[in-house]
């Protein structure tokens, strides 16, 4: 499969924010809403507030990218996944972090739907497994970004980890600045009014969206909890913070070399299908966590975590691009993403909740039986609506 240049500048772009920015997530940031005197609820909130901002802004950069074209807003969250590491050093208590964070999700707010749709616009043949060699690329960074994060804890603060993040974004800019500009965009010729209601009925009127974005939703739900809860696991049992960044690496690091396979099982075996049975194994993942006896099992329960998101993304994507209209792309990447965002909200939050009341291993069984049942859900829709729903390639 061909991948033309631009998109080539576009993913090394991509590696490179996504990199950094991942170095602040786990088990950098955490740790530094932990020493600031974050409880485990408000540190599920920092964690997770980032992503609150795309989930009411994704559907607009969409849209607008619809209609202004990918690179301006390309290069615009560039900037801001650029300049935004280095205002922590500032910070002086959670409430700030907070805010800050919220602040931060600009970035990835804008360029998760407008990558995302970037992509799509080559075509929409073999839609899952471009998804998925694209995935392997732009994923890199959830690999090398935890690791990396964590190996810097070992002789720096987190404030000056920050300070990094933001020296490795700014390499960015290089290849985005060298993308073309578009010389027409899909939804130039239209009005104002009638591409918001077309974005409206593309994307929210679609079923298949609404069924992708709640796979996704429910698998970042469990994801995002142990996003958020591992490092501090990790120090209650007595475990290197490295490993916890070893285990988020190789989790990305399975998932970056299965997508393509994932995305073409999506391809011939039904998209709902496999995306429902991608939910299965990280259901038991989630639950094989708090019963691991050592080291070496924590990392083959971070490879069980890296074959569901290989399942499951590829196909959650192609199940609704298969049958959105060309011209609301970018809208209907931003809804979807605004799904996604939701469980990313929803897994830190939830999860320091149930730890604010139970154990650890408690939230992370209780998640278990939540993505299981909706697992099941997902079968008995696929069993009932068969032929009325778009499952396959």
């Amino acid at each position: 499969m061909s991948i033309n240049q631009n998109l080539i500048k576009l993913t090394f772009a991509d590696f490179l924010v996504r990199s950094a920015y991942q170095m602040g997530k786990s088990p950098v940031l955490p740790l530094m809403a932990a020493s600031l005197g974050a409880d485990a609820l408000f540190l599920g909130m920092i964690v997770s507030v980032s992503t609150m901002t795309g989930l009411g802004m994704k559907p607009l950069f969409g849209l607008l990218s619809d209609r202004w074209g990918r690179r301006f807003w390309i290069i615009g969250g560039t900037l801001i996944f650029t300049g935004m590491p280095f205002l922590y050093g500032s910070i002086e208590n959670p409430t700030e972090l907070m805010l800050l964070r919220l602040a931060h999700g600009l970035a990835t707010a804008i360029y998760g739907p407008v990558t995302l749709a970037w992509v799509l616009d080559q075509g929409r043949k073999g839609c899952a497994e471009r998804v998925g060699w694209f995935g392997i690329a732009k994923n890199g960074g959830y690999i090398v970004g935890p690791l990396a994060g964590a190996s810097l804890l070992s002789f720096m603060e987190p404030v000056e980890v920050f300070t990094v993040i933001g020296l490795i974004s700014i390499l960015a800019l290089i290849p985005v600045l060298m993308l073309p500009t578009e010389h027409k965009n899909a939804a130039s010729g239209i009005s104002w009014k009638k591409q918001i209601s077309g974005s409206f009925k593309a994307g929210l009127g679609l079923p298949e969206l609404w069924i992708a974005g709640g796979l996704e939703c429910f698998l970042y739900i469990g994801l995002y909890a142990v996003k958020a809860f591992l490092p501090l696991m990790a120090l209650s049992e007595g475990i290197p913070i490295i490993w916890v960044g070893v285990f988020f690496s190789v989790q990305e690091l399975s998932h970056l070399l299965l997508r393509p396979l994932g995305g073409r099982i999506g391809d011939r075996n039904g998209y709902l299908l496999t995306a429902a049975s991608g939910l299965v194994l990280a259901s038991g993942a989630l639950w094989a966590l708090p019963v691991i006896p050592d080291v070496s099992s924590l990392i083959s329960v971070s490879i069980v975590f890296g074959m569901a998101q290989a399942l499951i993304l590829p196909s959650c994507v192609a199940l609704f691009a298969n049958q959105i209209d060309y011209r609301h792309t970018g809208s209907g990447t931003g809804f979807f993403g605004s799904m996604k965002n939701l469980g990313k909200i929803c897994g830190p939050i939830l999860g320091g909740w149930l730890v604010h009341h139970h154990q650890i291993s408690w939230m992370l069984w209780s998640l278990s039986g939540l993505l299981t049942l909706f697992s099941l859900i997902m079968f008995c829709s696929l069993m009932g609506r068969k032929g009325t729903l778009q499952t396959s390639g």
